[in-house]
Protein backbone atom coordinates (compact mmCIF):
# COMPACT_ATOMS: atom_id res chain seq x y z
CA UNK A 1 0.00 0.00 0.00
CA UNK A 2 1.43 3.27 -1.04
CA UNK A 3 1.82 6.55 1.71
CA UNK A 4 0.79 9.88 1.07
CA UNK A 5 2.74 12.35 2.80
CA UNK A 6 0.21 12.81 5.21
CA UNK A 7 -0.26 9.46 6.85
CA UNK A 8 2.95 9.10 8.41
CA UNK A 9 1.60 12.16 10.33
CA UNK A 10 -1.67 10.94 10.71
CA UNK A 11 -0.49 7.26 11.92
CA UNK A 12 2.05 9.22 14.17
CA UNK A 13 -0.80 10.87 15.74
CA UNK A 14 -2.90 7.94 16.29
CA UNK A 15 -0.28 5.84 17.67
CA UNK A 16 0.51 8.64 20.42
CA UNK A 17 -2.31 8.93 22.16
CA UNK A 18 -0.82 9.50 25.65
CA UNK A 19 -1.11 12.97 27.43
CA UNK A 20 2.54 14.14 26.78
CA UNK A 21 1.38 13.12 22.65
CA UNK A 22 -1.57 15.50 23.34
CA UNK A 23 -0.01 18.27 25.58
CA UNK A 24 2.37 18.17 22.78
CA UNK A 25 0.20 19.24 20.25
CA UNK A 26 -2.23 21.37 22.29
CA UNK A 27 -0.26 23.34 24.65
CA UNK A 28 1.61 25.60 22.69
CA UNK A 29 -1.98 26.93 21.91
CA UNK A 30 -3.08 27.80 25.25
CA UNK A 31 -1.47 31.66 25.67
CA UNK A 32 -3.50 32.55 22.63
CA UNK A 33 -6.76 30.37 23.01
CA UNK A 34 -6.87 32.34 26.33
CA UNK A 35 -6.05 35.52 24.57
CA UNK A 36 -9.50 34.88 22.02
CA UNK A 37 -11.97 33.47 25.37
CA UNK A 38 -10.89 36.66 26.59
CA UNK A 39 -11.93 38.60 23.69
CA UNK A 40 -14.88 36.47 23.31
CA UNK A 41 -16.45 37.20 26.54
CA UNK A 42 -14.87 40.42 28.44
CA UNK A 43 -13.69 38.11 31.49
CA UNK A 44 -10.99 37.20 32.07
CA UNK A 45 -12.41 34.68 35.13
CA UNK A 46 -14.30 33.22 32.21
CA UNK A 47 -11.30 32.46 30.22
CA UNK A 48 -9.55 30.96 32.25
CA UNK A 49 -12.44 28.74 33.01
CA UNK A 50 -13.54 28.43 29.36
CA UNK A 51 -9.66 27.42 28.44
CA UNK A 52 -10.11 24.75 30.88
CA UNK A 53 -12.91 23.41 29.22
CA UNK A 54 -11.99 23.47 25.69
CA UNK A 55 -8.92 21.43 26.84
CA UNK A 56 -11.18 18.92 28.90
CA UNK A 57 -13.00 18.56 25.92
CA UNK A 58 -10.09 18.47 23.20
CA UNK A 59 -8.48 15.60 25.10
CA UNK A 60 -11.71 14.02 25.17
CA UNK A 61 -12.28 13.84 21.80
CA UNK A 62 -8.32 13.63 20.79
CA UNK A 63 -8.70 9.78 19.93
CA UNK A 64 -10.67 10.98 17.07
CA UNK A 65 -8.85 13.86 15.59
CA UNK A 66 -7.18 12.67 12.46
CA UNK A 67 -6.27 16.25 10.94
CA UNK A 68 -2.43 17.02 10.31
CA UNK A 69 -0.74 18.53 12.95
CA UNK A 70 -1.21 22.05 11.29
CA UNK A 71 -4.51 22.01 11.94
CA UNK A 72 -4.60 21.28 15.75
CA UNK A 73 -4.77 24.99 15.88
CA UNK A 74 -8.39 25.08 13.92
CA UNK A 75 -9.18 22.47 15.95
CA UNK A 76 -8.74 23.77 19.43
CA UNK A 77 -10.21 27.29 18.37
CA UNK A 78 -13.63 25.36 16.47
CA UNK A 79 -13.86 23.88 20.40
CA UNK A 80 -12.84 27.40 22.05
CA UNK A 81 -15.25 29.56 19.92
CA UNK A 82 -18.44 27.52 20.14
CA UNK A 83 -17.70 27.14 24.25
CA UNK A 84 -17.55 30.29 24.39
CA UNK A 85 -20.68 30.80 21.95
CA UNK A 86 -22.51 27.68 24.36
CA UNK A 87 -21.45 30.16 27.30
CA UNK A 88 -22.73 33.37 26.41
CA UNK A 89 -25.90 31.91 25.54
CA UNK A 90 -26.42 30.65 29.20
CA UNK A 91 -25.69 33.78 30.88
CA UNK A 92 -28.48 36.60 31.67
CA UNK A 93 -26.77 39.04 29.13
CA UNK A 94 -24.86 38.63 26.52
CA UNK A 95 -22.73 41.57 27.22
CA UNK A 96 -20.21 42.95 29.75
CA UNK A 97 -19.77 45.92 29.40
CA UNK A 98 -18.27 49.55 30.89
CA UNK A 99 -19.96 52.21 32.94
CA UNK A 100 -19.92 54.40 29.86
CA UNK A 101 -22.04 52.00 27.59
CA UNK A 102 -24.54 51.64 29.69
CA UNK A 103 -25.89 55.45 30.24
CA UNK A 104 -24.59 58.91 30.44
CA UNK A 105 -22.43 60.27 32.10
CA UNK A 106 -23.53 61.65 35.57
CA UNK A 107 -22.64 65.19 37.24
CA UNK A 108 -24.19 63.71 40.61
CA UNK A 109 -22.15 62.36 43.27
CA UNK A 110 -23.06 58.63 43.92
CA UNK A 111 -25.30 57.89 47.02
CA UNK A 112 -23.00 56.16 49.54
CA UNK A 113 -25.74 53.97 51.40
CA UNK A 114 -26.16 52.62 47.35
CA UNK A 115 -24.19 49.52 46.86
CA UNK A 116 -21.97 48.82 44.17
CA UNK A 117 -24.04 47.73 41.23
CA UNK A 118 -21.91 44.14 41.43
CA UNK A 119 -25.50 42.32 39.55
CA UNK A 120 -24.28 43.96 36.39
CA UNK A 121 -21.74 41.90 34.72
CA UNK A 122 -18.67 44.48 34.32
CA UNK A 123 -16.01 44.19 31.74
CA UNK A 124 -12.81 43.21 33.00
CA UNK A 125 -9.41 44.12 32.40
CA UNK A 126 -6.33 41.57 31.32
CA UNK A 127 -2.93 41.54 32.52
CA UNK A 128 -0.58 42.14 30.31
CA UNK A 129 2.22 39.26 31.67
CA UNK A 130 -0.64 36.70 29.91
CA UNK A 131 0.19 38.56 26.69
CA UNK A 132 3.73 37.16 26.52
CA UNK A 133 4.92 34.73 24.00
CA UNK A 134 1.50 35.83 21.61
CA UNK A 135 2.54 37.01 18.19
CA UNK A 136 2.22 41.63 18.76
CA UNK A 137 1.08 41.85 14.97
CA UNK A 138 -1.40 40.49 12.46
CA UNK A 139 -0.48 36.52 11.63
CA UNK A 140 -0.54 38.24 7.58
CA UNK A 141 -1.12 41.56 5.94
CA UNK A 142 -5.08 40.63 5.64
CA UNK A 143 -6.02 41.42 9.09
CA UNK A 144 -7.62 44.41 10.16
CA UNK A 145 -6.47 44.59 14.17
CA UNK A 146 -2.68 43.39 15.02
CA UNK A 147 -3.07 41.31 18.11
CA UNK A 148 -1.96 44.32 20.70
CA UNK A 149 -4.62 46.20 18.82
CA UNK A 150 -7.30 43.92 19.53
CA UNK A 151 -6.83 43.45 22.79
CA UNK A 152 -7.33 47.51 24.26
CA UNK A 153 -9.89 47.98 26.90
CA UNK A 154 -11.99 50.05 24.15
CA UNK A 155 -11.95 47.48 21.60
CA UNK A 156 -13.05 44.48 23.81
CA UNK A 157 -15.71 47.18 25.28
CA UNK A 158 -16.58 47.75 21.45
CA UNK A 159 -16.62 44.16 20.18
CA UNK A 160 -18.85 43.22 23.31
CA UNK A 161 -21.75 45.20 21.67
CA UNK A 162 -21.67 42.93 18.54
CA UNK A 163 -24.23 39.78 18.61
CA UNK A 164 -22.31 36.65 19.35
CA UNK A 165 -21.73 35.26 16.39
CA UNK A 166 -20.65 38.89 14.60
CA UNK A 167 -18.07 38.76 17.17
CA UNK A 168 -16.57 35.77 16.92
CA UNK A 169 -16.70 36.09 12.97
CA UNK A 170 -14.81 39.36 13.21
CA UNK A 171 -12.48 38.10 15.90
CA UNK A 172 -11.84 35.15 13.51
CA UNK A 173 -11.59 37.22 10.15
CA UNK A 174 -9.83 40.73 10.93
CA UNK A 175 -8.15 39.84 14.07
CA UNK A 176 -6.55 36.24 13.35
CA UNK A 177 -7.24 36.66 9.78
CA UNK A 178 -9.12 33.28 8.79
CA UNK A 179 -10.34 33.21 5.40
CA UNK A 180 -14.40 33.47 5.50
CA UNK A 181 -14.58 30.23 4.36
CA UNK A 182 -12.07 28.37 7.39
CA UNK A 183 -14.84 30.91 9.55
CA UNK A 184 -17.90 29.34 7.78
CA UNK A 185 -16.16 25.37 8.63
CA UNK A 186 -15.24 26.60 11.88
CA UNK A 187 -18.94 27.99 13.18
CA UNK A 188 -21.19 25.64 10.72
CA UNK A 189 -22.18 28.31 8.53
CA UNK A 190 -22.11 29.21 4.97
CA UNK A 191 -19.63 31.75 3.22
CA UNK A 192 -22.13 33.84 2.50
CA UNK A 193 -23.43 33.96 5.69
CA UNK A 194 -19.93 34.57 7.54
CA UNK A 195 -19.62 37.54 5.17
CA UNK A 196 -22.62 38.90 5.87
CA UNK A 197 -22.01 39.02 9.67
CA UNK A 198 -18.82 40.52 9.46
CA UNK A 199 -19.92 42.93 6.59
CA UNK A 200 -22.67 44.13 9.72
CA UNK A 201 -20.12 43.70 12.44
CA UNK A 202 -17.76 46.36 10.70
CA UNK A 203 -20.44 48.60 10.17
CA UNK A 204 -20.86 48.89 14.24
CA UNK A 205 -17.68 48.98 15.19
CA UNK A 206 -16.89 51.84 12.22
CA UNK A 207 -19.22 53.68 14.61
CA UNK A 208 -16.48 53.74 17.25
CA UNK A 209 -13.47 54.20 14.71
CA UNK A 210 -14.04 56.09 11.60
CA UNK A 211 -10.82 55.13 10.52
CA UNK A 212 -11.42 51.67 10.26
CA UNK A 213 -8.89 50.22 13.07
CA UNK A 214 -8.79 50.64 16.61
CA UNK A 215 -5.50 53.27 16.73
CA UNK A 216 -2.27 51.44 16.87
CA UNK A 217 -0.46 50.83 20.68
CA UNK A 218 2.81 51.98 21.61
CA UNK A 219 5.14 51.57 24.87
CA UNK A 220 5.20 54.37 26.90
CA UNK A 221 7.72 57.17 25.81
CA UNK A 222 10.02 59.14 28.19
CA UNK A 223 7.42 61.79 28.75
CA UNK A 224 4.80 59.43 29.41
CA UNK A 225 6.80 57.55 31.49
CA UNK A 226 7.52 61.00 33.54
CA UNK A 227 3.85 61.52 33.83
CA UNK A 228 3.08 58.21 35.16
CA UNK A 229 5.72 58.41 37.59
CA UNK A 230 4.13 62.22 38.16
CA UNK A 231 0.40 60.10 38.82
CA UNK A 232 1.96 57.50 41.23
CA UNK A 233 2.91 60.47 43.50
CA UNK A 234 -0.20 62.52 42.90
CA UNK A 235 -2.27 59.59 44.33
CA UNK A 236 0.54 58.36 47.23
CA UNK A 237 0.33 62.05 48.16
CA UNK A 238 -3.22 63.04 47.93
CA UNK A 239 -2.32 65.00 45.70
CA UNK A 240 -5.92 66.33 43.81
CA UNK A 241 -4.64 68.88 42.17
CA UNK A 242 -1.32 67.07 40.52
CA UNK A 243 -3.67 64.46 39.89
CA UNK A 244 -6.14 66.68 37.86
CA UNK A 245 -3.36 68.05 36.32
CA UNK A 246 -2.46 65.80 34.23
CA UNK A 247 -5.96 64.44 32.59
CA UNK A 248 -6.56 65.73 29.22
CA UNK A 249 -9.53 68.59 29.44
CA UNK A 250 -12.05 66.20 28.28
CA UNK A 251 -10.76 62.99 29.86
CA UNK A 252 -13.15 60.79 31.23
CA UNK A 253 -13.63 58.73 34.31
CA UNK A 254 -15.27 55.03 34.84
CA UNK A 255 -15.14 52.97 37.92
CA UNK A 256 -16.83 49.80 37.93
CA UNK A 257 -18.87 48.24 39.43
CA UNK A 258 -20.12 51.89 40.21
CA UNK A 259 -22.70 52.62 36.96
CA UNK A 260 -20.79 56.16 37.45
CA UNK A 261 -18.75 58.31 34.77
CA UNK A 262 -17.95 61.68 34.55
CA UNK A 263 -16.41 63.41 31.73
CA UNK A 264 -13.95 66.44 32.23
CA UNK A 265 -11.63 67.75 34.54
CA UNK A 266 -14.33 69.79 36.22
CA UNK A 267 -17.06 67.02 36.77
CA UNK A 268 -13.64 64.51 38.19
CA UNK A 269 -12.42 67.15 40.49
CA UNK A 270 -16.42 67.48 41.92
CA UNK A 271 -16.17 63.64 42.37
CA UNK A 272 -12.59 63.16 43.42
CA UNK A 273 -12.90 66.18 46.25
CA UNK A 274 -15.74 64.38 47.59
CA UNK A 275 -14.46 60.81 47.59
CA UNK A 276 -10.37 61.35 47.99
CA UNK A 277 -11.06 62.44 51.98
CA UNK A 278 -13.45 58.98 52.36
CA UNK A 279 -10.12 56.98 51.52
CA UNK A 280 -6.93 56.13 53.70
CA UNK A 281 -3.52 56.52 52.02
CA UNK A 282 -2.65 54.57 48.83
CA UNK A 283 0.21 52.57 47.52
CA UNK A 284 0.27 51.91 44.34
CA UNK A 285 2.29 49.32 41.88
CA UNK A 286 3.14 49.50 38.28
CA UNK A 287 1.63 47.17 35.90
CA UNK A 288 0.22 46.98 32.44
CA UNK A 289 -3.74 45.77 31.47
CA UNK A 290 -5.13 45.38 27.93
CA UNK A 291 -1.70 46.63 26.29
CA UNK A 292 -1.80 49.59 28.27
CA UNK A 293 -0.09 51.50 31.23
CA UNK A 294 -1.86 50.41 34.83
CA UNK A 295 -1.43 49.97 38.38
CA UNK A 296 -2.45 48.16 41.49
CA UNK A 297 -3.80 50.53 44.24
CA UNK A 298 -3.71 49.55 47.70
CA UNK A 299 -5.66 51.31 50.70
CA UNK A 300 -4.02 51.33 54.29
CA UNK A 301 -7.15 50.23 56.56
CA UNK A 302 -7.97 50.72 60.15
CA UNK A 303 -5.54 48.02 61.19
CA UNK A 304 -2.54 49.68 59.09
CA UNK A 305 -2.53 47.31 56.91
CA UNK A 306 -2.44 47.85 52.78
CA UNK A 307 -5.29 46.15 51.30
CA UNK A 308 -5.91 45.55 47.91
CA UNK A 309 -8.40 47.93 46.62
CA UNK A 310 -8.38 48.67 42.65
CA UNK A 311 -6.71 48.11 39.34
CA UNK A 312 -6.44 51.56 37.60
CA UNK A 313 -6.07 51.00 34.07
CA UNK A 314 -4.99 54.30 31.97
CA UNK A 315 -5.37 55.56 28.43
CA UNK A 316 -2.84 58.20 27.38
CA UNK A 317 -3.31 60.68 24.55
CA UNK A 318 0.16 62.13 23.75
CA UNK A 319 1.29 63.44 27.65
CA UNK A 320 -1.73 63.72 28.92
CA UNK A 321 -4.41 61.11 30.35
CA UNK A 322 -7.92 60.67 27.96
CA UNK A 323 -9.24 58.17 29.96
CA UNK A 324 -8.62 56.49 33.45
CA UNK A 325 -10.82 53.43 33.98
CA UNK A 326 -10.47 52.23 37.98
CA UNK A 327 -11.72 48.26 38.81
CA UNK A 328 -13.12 48.98 42.29
CA UNK A 329 -13.72 46.63 44.93
CA UNK A 330 -14.85 43.91 44.96
CA UNK A 331 -14.00 43.76 41.06
CA UNK A 332 -10.52 45.09 41.76
CA UNK A 333 -9.14 42.95 44.81
CA UNK A 334 -10.56 39.52 42.63
CA UNK A 335 -7.97 40.66 40.05
CA UNK A 336 -4.69 41.20 42.54
CA UNK A 337 -4.10 37.38 41.98
CA UNK A 338 -4.34 37.64 37.90
CA UNK A 339 -2.28 40.49 37.78
CA UNK A 340 0.90 39.01 40.17
CA UNK A 341 0.05 40.77 43.28
CA UNK A 342 -0.86 39.63 46.88
CA UNK A 343 -3.74 40.98 48.57
CA UNK A 344 -1.85 42.72 51.54
CA UNK A 345 0.80 44.75 50.47
CA UNK A 346 4.40 43.55 52.97
CA UNK A 347 5.59 46.64 54.70
CA UNK A 348 9.06 46.25 52.88
CA UNK A 349 6.86 47.53 50.11
CA UNK A 350 6.06 51.16 50.15
CA UNK A 351 5.98 54.27 48.20
CA UNK A 352 8.50 54.91 45.80
CA UNK A 353 9.63 51.16 45.73
CA UNK A 354 9.28 50.69 42.52
CA UNK A 355 11.13 53.13 39.85
CA UNK A 356 9.55 51.95 36.84
CA UNK A 357 5.99 53.04 36.65
CA UNK A 358 4.83 51.24 33.66
CA UNK A 359 6.06 47.51 32.37
CA UNK A 360 4.61 45.85 29.17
Amino acid sequence: MTMTTAEPLRQDLVSDRSNKGFERLAEPFRRELKLHCYRMLGSLHEAEDLVQETYLRAWSSFHNFEGPKSSVRAWLYRIATNACLNAIASRKTMQRLLPDQMGPATTQLPDSHSPPATEVAWLEPYPDSDLDEIADSAPTPEALYASREAVQLAFIAAIQELPPRQRATLLLCDVLSWTAAEAARLLGSSTASINSALQRARETLAKRYPAGRAPQLRPPNPTQQKLLARYLAAWEEHDLDGFLALLKEDATLAMPPSPHWYVGRHDIRFFSTWAWPQCGGFRLLPTAANGQPAFAVYQRGVDAQWAARSIHVLTLADDTISALTVFGPPIGPQLFAAFGFPLILPEAVGAGSVSKPHQS
